[in-house]
């Protein structure tokens, strides 16, 4: 095993210190002004970026932030470990008993709330590749598939927290609202990561077609006779080890377990720790205690650190669009609105409620930033698209509390 330097030591230790320090002043910030965490650690990261001290002090940025170096490298590793993290915490929050119990009004939801704005974020970029700066025809037919799916998925945790602040949670809607998102959160995934399958991005050259069977017969495998295993092996785990060492040590070995495999067969490793997330948070004997202490452990010190190496990344300042931005806002905010509304309508609720659950089901938060991240990554979109995206997220996600409010307010 290599021995890092002594000033390869100094210069990471500094990065990590420096990075955690700032997104926790920013997320508190983010808080006070009541909105999600994520936003304010966002900021942080285009703070310490290309974008603002990059451009105010070049040398202090590229001296703290060096690309080619060993504490890049290794800082690199951090946040994948934390992007792994952050999927299997949401695969956590995805209660399969919320899913049967709203039975039909669930499947109306999700399935409009998946349809539409998968057709409407398909079909532009579809006909109008060049204003979305694709040029190659190779990826014109896998980034439009792209954009559908992007415009897709929720984020649930934000989802959660949003309903759990105003309310809401335990309420009829509320519980379709999260029944509906963990569906399209799953099927999602799924979309994407054959999607990943298909411009390549598989482990040994392995087929498309053995990749894809692959991961439907674990996401199966993992949702029934996974998932009833765990449920059976947990009792006799909390039993035997020490709390809460050992549930935080044996749950956080599964998701790099699941990570590994997914990533083994040619699927990127966050859908294997999302669905391993689900299997093991779905069981009865995995309470709240210790979900919230494997929350507290991702979301204080492990996410903090992936939402800053965003701003990282690129500049948001030259690499922003306005009219492509605008455009993508447009779409996120039409498909979700019309499909859910219309699908929570036909699920029973009034238009007034429906509206309110399509604006909280809007809410994209990290989900659409881990999805662009993975998407940059592997060349399916260019640095515009991802800023577009980022920006639609933290839209979205601030915007979707306050509409749903409004709109509840002289129910």
């Amino acid at each position: 095993m290599g021995k890092l330097i002594h000033a390869d030591v100094v210069h990471l230790l500094l990065q990590l210190s420096i990075m955690l320090l700032v997104s926790r002043l920013f997320a508190e910030v983010a808080r006070k002004l009541k909105q999600p965490a994520v936003v304010g650690e966002i900021f942080a990261g285009i703070l310490l970026g290309p974008t603002v001290l990059g451009m105010i002090n070049p040398d202090w940025f590229h001296s703290l932030f060096p690309t080619p170096s060993t504490p890049a490298t290794i800082l690199s590793g951090f946040v994948q470990v934390a992007v792994v993290m952050l999927l299997f915490i949401a695969g956590l929050e995805v209660d399969l008993h919320i899913v049967w119990q709203q039975g039909r009004q669930a499947v109306f939801t999700s399935l409009l709330g998946l349809i539409v704005p998968f057709f409407i974020g398909f079909i532009f970029p579809y006909y109008f590749p060049d204003f979305f700066g694709i040029a190659d025809s190779h990826y014109h037919l896998v980034f439009a598939l792209f954009m559908g799916t992007a415009m897709a998925i929720s984020a649930l945790p934000v989802i959660v927290r949003i309903l759990m602040d105003i309310n809401l949670f335990k309420s009829r809607m509320g519980l379709l609202v999260v029944a509906s998102a963990m569906v399209d959160d799953v099927v999602g995934w799924i979309i994407f990561s054959v999607i990943l399958g298909m411009i390549g991005k598989n482990g040994h050259g392995m087929p498309l077609s053995n990749t894809i069977g692959l991961t439907i017969t674990f996401v199966v495998v993992m949702l029934t006779l996974g998932r009833g295993l765990l449920n059976r092996l947990l009792p006799w785990l909390n039993k035997k080890l020490a709390w809460p060492g050992g549930v935080l040590s044996i749950s956080l070995a599964l998701c790099f377990l699941g990570a590994a495999f997914t990533e083994y067969i040619g699927i990127h490793a966050i859908f294997g720790a999302f669905i391993m997330g689900v299997a093991l948070g779905d069981s009865e004997h995995f309470s709240e205690r210790a979900k919230e202490i494997v929350h507290q452990f991702i979301n204080n010190i492990f996410a903090p650190l992936f939402f800053v190496s965003i701003g990282l990344r690129v500049n948001f300042i030259t690499n922003f669009d306005w009219l492509l931005t605008l455009t993508i806002i447009v779409i996120a905010f039409a498909g979700k609105i019309i499909g859910c509304g219309v699908g929570t309508r036909l699920g029973g609720l009034s238009w007034r409620e429906s509206f309110a659950a399509a604006c909280g089901m809007n809410a994209r938060g990290a989900m659409e930033i881990i999805l662009g991240i993975v998407a940059l990554e592997n060349g399916l979109i260019n640095t515009r698209v991802f800023v577009s995206l980022v920006v639609m997220a933290l839209i979205t996600s601030m915007s979707s509390g306050p509409l749903m409010k409004w709109l509840l307010k002289s129910k």
